[in-house]
């Protein structure tokens, strides 16, 4: 019986979503027939996991440390078969500028964007509304503001004593259209969900929040559509050398039928309302199957 160590938890402002998905995964390994040991990760983890002697890590982590790299690194120096992504994928995938970077090169349509200090984006309009400021690494959508068309001035909020994402950001042109996102799972995209919210945006609150979003899967879209972004999803997974599990978000200008990709998750979540056990649920796959996948996916190197 192969002994687990499900690492979740951390420290980045994902700790809470990093529970969630942990705890759901570790409860399904277990009825998979797996040892598993739950460790909330500190910045002492190297002595965690030598005390819990796993034969194979279930990285639960989100956002910084946990999915850019870092802790993956770690896992390397450690020797210990880890699922996910490996230390350079994960880097540049965490990287939105980087990353986009390498989806051009493949032919994956991207939105205009450019790199902004947080004082500049606060002094004067960077691009021409409508755009996106984003934190250039962080996840679940946070720091993420819209300037709408017609928007006067920039968005003071950066200024704010509370502003915790750091001051290198991008700014984004805003595509307009659908929210569609695409799980991967090895080799094989899964299915394309389309994404509404009440909310401005799909933000923290409709990603985690029960009631929050509604997930349709699959999207009801043109059969072209369809093919276009489970065959983008593949396509970003191989050019940014992902391995195992991840999600790809997408938006879908019906005006322009522009499918533009956002961003590729190498840690998607795995909480009750996550997309990926929801698209692999739809092709048949039970929650504890796909832990069970991921578990037996691990390798070291990665």
């Amino acid at each position: 019986m192969k002994r687990v160590a499900v690492v979740y938890g951390g420290w980045s402002s994902e700790r809470e979503i990093s529970i969630s998905s942990g705890t759901q995964m570790a409860r399904a390994a277990r009825q998979a027939g797996y040892e598993v040991i739950e460790v909330d990760a500190t910045r002492q983890l190297a002595r965690q996991l030598e005390a819990a002697e796993p034969d194979v890590i279930l990285n639960g982590l989100h956002g910084p440390w946990g999915e850019d790299g870092c802790v993956q690194g770690l896992f390397e120096i450690l020797g210990i078969p880890y699922s996910h992504s490996g230390v350079a994928a994960s880097a540049v995938a965490m990287d939105k500028r980087k990353s986009k970077a390498v989806y051009a090169q493949y032919g994956i349509d991207i939105a205009e964007d450019r790199p902004v200090t947080r004082a500049e984006a606060a002094a004067a309009h960077v691009l021409e509304p409508p755009y996106v400021i984003k934190p250039v690494a962080e996840g679940s959508s946070f720091g993420v503001v819209i300037v709408r068309e017609g928007t006067n001035g920039p968005p003071q909020q950066l200024l704010s004593e509370d502003w915790a994402y750091g001051d290198n950001l991008m700014a984004e042109k805003y595509i307009p259209g659908r929210e569609l996102s695409v799980g991967v799972i090895g080799d094989r995209p899964i299915a394309v969900t389309e994404i509404t919210t009440l909310r401005e945006f799909y933000d923290f609150d409709a990603k985690y929040a029960a009631g929050g979003s509604r997930h349709t899967v699959p999207a009801d879209l043109p059969k072209r559509v369809e093919e276009a972004a489970l065959e983008a999803s593949l396509k970003a997974h191989r050019a940014l050398g992902c391995r195992g599990v991840t999600r790809s978000d997408f938006r879908y200008d019906e005006e322009k039928d522009r499918l533009v990709i956002l961003e590729t998750n190498t840690q998607p979540g795995m909480t009750p309302t996550s997309l990926v056990p929801e698209q692999a649920a739809y092709k048949g796959m039970a929650f504890e199957d796909l832990v069970a996948w991921m578990i037996e996916d691990a390798s070291c190197p990665r």
